[in-house]
C-alpha cells in the first residue's frame, strides 16, 4: 500500500526541540492542518464540527530517513535504559508514522486554502505531513484504568521565570503565545542523557520567536526572546 499526505499542520513548534513529547502537555499549543489541494473540499469534513478532538496520523518527517531501530532509549527512563521500538512512541519506527490526539477548535472556511481545522494542545513540529484524520470518540477510546507501563507517572514540570531582560518582549506576545513559552519549557526539553550543566544556554523556536533559556536550581530561566527568521505562527 502506498500512501501520500493529504495536509500539513501548520504550528507553533519552529524547531523539533521544545516540542512536548505527548500530545496534551501544551493545551495552549495551537496550529492549522492545511488540506492539500486535491483534499480542499467542504464536503469532506461535513460533520467534523460535532467533535472535540481528533486523531491525527502523521509522519516524522525529520527523522524518518535515519531508519528503525529494534531498542530506543525513552526519556522517561532518564536515556538510561533500553527497551523495544513498540513499547515506546519512539520516532524511530519501521514507517516512521505517529499518531496525535488533538483538540478541534474551529474551521475556517474562508481561508484561501479552506477548509482549514483548527487545532490546540498539539505536540507537532511545524511542517509536520498528516496522512489521515479521525474523530475521537470518548465512549470506546477513553480507559481510564488503562495501565502506563514505565510512563505511568504524569511528567513533573519545572517552574518557568522569565528574566528581566526578557521581561519586555515576553509581555508583547499574545497571551496564547505566553503561554505556550510556559508550558512547553516547564516540561525541559532538555535530552534525557544530558550533562548537569547550569551553564549551558539552550534555544528554541517557539511561536515565532527564537527563546533561549537556561536550566537552574531547579526552574528554567527564559534569558531572552527574539523574532525568529524562519516562519511560524504567532497567536
Amino acid at each position: 500500500m502506498n500512501i501520500s499526505p493529504i495536509a500539513t499542520v501548520r504550528s507553533c513548534f519552529g524547531s523539533k526541540f521544545a516540542v512536548p513529547r505527548q500530545p496534551g502537555l501544551c493545551p495552549s499549543a495551537w496550529g492549522r492542518l492545511v488540506f492539500h489541494p486535491e483534499y480542499r473540499s467542504p464536503e469532506a469534513v461535513r460533520g467534523i464540527e460535532g467533535f472535540s478532538h481528533l486523531w491525527l496520523i502523521f509522519g516524522f518527517h525529520e527523522t524518518v530517513e535515519q531508519g528503525w531501530k529494534p531498542t530506543v532509549r525513552p526519556p522517561r527512563l532518564g536515556g538510561n535504559q533500553r527497551i523495544g521500538v513498540f513499547a515506546s512512541r519512539s520516532t524511530f519506527r519501521p514507517n516512521g508514522l505517529g499518531l496525535s490526539l488533538v483538540r478541534l477548535e474551529g474551521i475556517d472556511m474562508t481561508a484561501p486554502d479552506s477548509p482549514v481545522l483548527l487545532l490546540g494542545g498539539l505536540d507537532l513540529l511545524d511542517g509536520t505531513p498528516v496522512f489521515d484524520v479521525k474523530p475521537y470518540l470518548h465512549y470506546a477510546e477513553a480507559v481510564p484504568e488503562a495501565a502506563g507501563g514505565f510512563a505511568g507517572d504524569a511528567i513533573a514540570r519545572l517552574p518557568v521565570e522569565v528574566e528581566p531582560g526578557a521581561e519586555v518582549d515576553f509581555q508583547r506576545l499574545p497571551p496564547r503565545s505566553r503561554a505556550v513559552l510556559l508550558e512547553a519549557l516547564s516540561l525541559d526539553p532538555r535530552p534525557a542523557t544530558r550533562a548537569e550543566d547550569s551553564e549551558r544556554v539552550f534555544g528554541a523556536s517557539l511561536c515565532g520567536c527564537n527563546v533561549r533559556f537556561m536550566i537552574r536550581d531547579g526552574s528554567c530561566r527564559i534569558l531572552e526572546i527574539t523574532p525568529a527568521e524562519a516562519s511560524g505562527l504567532n497567536a
